[in-house]
């Protein structure tokens, strides 16, 4: 594998470019207009940002070689996932390295929020001395219902109930069981409404969470209800926000994000000013520690994802994080080999059946995605499709993608096999696993024997007899390409066999379509 490039163009914590070079990364991290990022993200592999790099599709498209966007953070709202995951590169972030700080910054808004802290201290430095002014409200008792029960909804919930408060929490993913060992009751939103003294949101900024928090909710909360969000500015409606802060039916807000960043429309000035506001400037993740965190841990993200040991942190390609795992690599390879050696039999496939013969391989998901990814770079000569973007692909193509495991016992131990519907034909291709080596099998009733390796430079040809070698000795002798192997099926009577030749180095200038030879690359993947 070539030296990877990587371009940081955020601020990160050096100790990420301390561990990107320990391991052989080339790293440049300088800071670039979009113009210049243009021009510059062509030279690299890889990309680290924060928040202020926009990752846009322009961007993403002018891109030859990028492979990776690392986000040191959380949220990945200023990458364009979609056509990241179009393009084939992996968006990934750090969704553990923020969750403390994230967490505590929460705590200190709802106690600010409780006991006029921000408004006191102001209030004193210039000289006044208003005790009853900023009288506040204990939170010993008060309910706290927290909308999202991740990593930082979980933390919070622990060190709010250390001052007394009830925590009542939703969330569509975590069961009810696993929230209560937290100590959370949940419930639906429409329970939590008329029963929170305060409201926090963890929630991602998507579709079904903008101005989740509106003048609908407003009219069923509590009278004096208080808000807090440092999770993703548009979650709460601001201008709704304001006008119930301004009617006294939201008794206080502390918001640390925005919609606008900084904050520039009009109306900002009126809700950032409202004295019942507590308000930071993103400031949930800024801790040296969070920093240090998240640096740390997309570096050596960037190091197993290269070096091929680890996916950690996928946002757009979560089968390919279980495809990582050290037990299902293998089946990966076998997978995509299994795909490539497909790509020879036609390019107009409809369907795609794959069959697992392996009682100890409890996850499947993925191996959709590498078969379909491995036909679809064999048809297209495309080197930029892979296990990202190729189910995608395969969808807009018409192509149907199963998986089944089976329950009759194979002659061999963990072999799959894929059936590919050209037309009105389907072909039926096995390989099996001999520990992490990947064989192919059959190719529909041709048999070969102890099974060809999947790996290397491969180069296939049908003929009713041995003259198959001539043909490929001939096309290939000439540009200096020798086959270093070969090899032949065994069929059935009538049918012609296949010949397998592996060679070397990748032919270069060789029509291999006009000699009737397919050529599949196995070792690119």
């Amino acid at each position: 594998m070539a030296t990877p490039k990587i371009l940081i163009s955020d601020p990160v914590d050096t100790v990420c470019v301390e561990i990107l070079k320990k391991n052989g990364f080339q790293v440049d991290q300088i800071k670039l207009t979009k113009e210049e990022l243009l021009v510059k993200i062509k030279e690299y592999d890889g990309l680290i940002v924060r928040s202020e790099t926009k990752v846009t599709a322009d961007v993403l498209k002018a891109a030859t070689k990028l492979r990776v966007v690392g986000r040191a953070g959380t949220g990945v709202d200023n990458v364009d996932c979609v056509v990241a995951t179009e393009r084939g590169v992996l968006v990934m972030n750090t969704p553990g390295g923020n969750t403390l700080s994230a967490a505590e910054h929460t705590c200190a808004l709802i106690a600010s929020m409780a006991r006029h802290i921000p408004q006191g201290c102001a209030s004193l430095k210039t000289g006044a001395w208003d005790r009853k002014l900023f009288s506040g409200n204990e939170l010993y008792g008060k309910t706290l219902a927290i909308l999202g029960l991740g990593r930082i909804g979980k933390e919070v919930a622990i060190r709010m109930q250390s001052y007394g408060m009830k925590t009542i929490g939703y969330d569509p993913i975590i069961p009810a069981e696993v929230s209560r060992e937290f100590g959370v009751e949940s419930m639906s939103l429409e329970q939590i409404w008329p029963q929170a003294d305060f409201i926090t949101v963890h929630t991602p900024l998507i579709p079904q969470t903008k101005h989740l928090i509106n003048d609908e909710v407003f009219k069923k909360c509590k009278k004096g209800v208080r808000l807090v969000n440092v999770a993703r500015g548009g979650i709460i409606d601001e201008e709704s926000l304001l006008r119930n802060l301004t009617s006294g039916q939201c008794g206080g807000a502390g918001l640390d994000v925005f919609v606008e960043e900084p904050p520039k429309s009009a109306y900002y000035k009126e809700l950032l000013g409202h004295p019942k506001m507590v308000c930071t400037p993103h400031l949930g993740a800024s801790t040296s520690e969070a920093q240090l965190r998240v640096a740390e841990e997309i570096g050596d993200q960037f190091v197993q994802f290269f070096n091929g040991t680890a996916l950690v942190g996928a946002v757009n390609a979560g089968s390919l994080a279980n495809a990582m795992s050290g037990v299902n690599k293998p089946w990966l390879t076998i997978g995509r080999g299994l795909g490539l050696v497909a790509s020879i039999l036609g390019n107009n496939a409809s369907s795609i059946e794959i069959t697992v013969h392996d009682s100890t391989l409890t996850d499947t998901s993925f191996l959709p995605a590498a078969v379909v990814s491995g036909y679809l770079a064999g048809v297209s000569h495309d080197p930029t499709i892979n296990m990202i973007n190729a189910p995608a692909l395969a969808k807009s193509k018409g192509i149907t993608l199963t998986v089944t495991k089976s329950t009759v016992k194979p002659t061999l131990q963990k072999t799959l096999f894929v059936c590919v519907k050209i037309g009105s034909t389907t072909f039926k291709i096995s390989g099996s696993l001999h520990g992490d080596v990947a064989v192919l099998n059959t190719i529909d009733e041709n048999t070969f024997p102890g099974g060809l390796m999947l790996d290397g430079s491969i180069i296939f040809y049908t003929s009713a007899d041995n003259s198959g070698y001539a043909t490929i000795d001939a096309t290939l002798r000439p540009k200096g390409v020798r086959a270093t192997s070969l090899h032949q099926s065994t069929a059935v009577t009538g049918q012609t066999t296949w010949l397998v030749a592996r060679i070397a180095q990748i032919p270069q200038d060789v029509n291999l379509e006009a000699a009737g030879l397919k050529f599949i690359g196995l070792r690119h993947f």
